[in-house]
């Protein structure tokens, strides 16, 4: 197996032919410390609302565990993500945490891992670099007091997602390979499941990606 490049924080295998391997990725450790919510401010649409803890304090996530998935295939998918503080994320949320941003990173990450998974033949890997993420919403400081620590989604604050990916045999055969730029203007108009997970708008893009690229659409 492959090591991720220098720079790059390596982060997981959502399955193999290996029983040690197939984990769970659906368990996310962002949505302890993210603690969403929803409201509706006045006159306008309705908004998430993602408290964002200080780093160090309370609320801050354990690292991930993995744990064994029944019926996981036996494809291989291995993701990496780019330096957090240089993501758009970072540079349009600067009131959220490091750690709070690696925290969602990892979930995000180990969910694309888990559902890629399924789609693939059992002698594919699937190597996928999370480059730059900017999550749906943003914060806003002029709402003053506690409200400025809170991420508000607008449809005026579209998630996008830029990665790279590379699809191979078991034996180093390339199949597949590009970039990618995830985009949906119209995400807060689609009917999206679990609409109290603080990452919904973020997984919507990833599966409208592995629909396409992959041919099928994870269950």
């Amino acid at each position: 197996m492959s090591q991720p490049a220098r720079g790059l924080r390596p982060l997981a295998v959502a399955a193999s032919a290996s029983p040690a391997w197939p984990v769970r990725a659906a368990l996310l450790a962002a949505a302890v410390l993210l603690g969403a919510c929803t409201h509706r401010p006045p006159g306008g649409p309705a908004t998430s609302a993602l408290p964002t803890p200080s780093a160090g304090g309370p609320g801050v996530a354990p690292s991930p565990t993995r744990t064994k998935q029944e019926g996981v295939p036996p494809g291989i998918v291995s993701v990496t993500y780019a330096d957090p503080q240089r993501m758009s994320d970072a540079r349009q949320s600067p009131r959220e945490s490091e750690r709070a941003r690696r925290a969602w990173l990892d979930a995000l990450s180990l969910y694309l891992a888990d559902r890629a998974a399924p789609l693939l033949a059992p002698d594919q890997r699937l190597d996928v670099r999370l480059t730059d993420i900017q999550r749906a919403g943003a914060f806003e400081p002029g709402r003053g007091g506690n409200a400025a620590d809170v991420r508000i989604v607008r449809d005026i604050y579209p998630p996008r997602i830029d990665l790279e990916f590379t699809l191979r045999t078991d034996q180093g055969r390339v199949l597949r390979q590009g970039r990618r730029q995830l985009r949906d203007a119209m995400f807060m108009a689609r009917g999206i499941p679990s609409a109290q997970d603080p990452l919904r708008y973020e997984k919507g893009l990833i599966d409208d990606w592995l629909t396409t690229e992959l041919g099928r659409r994870p269950d």
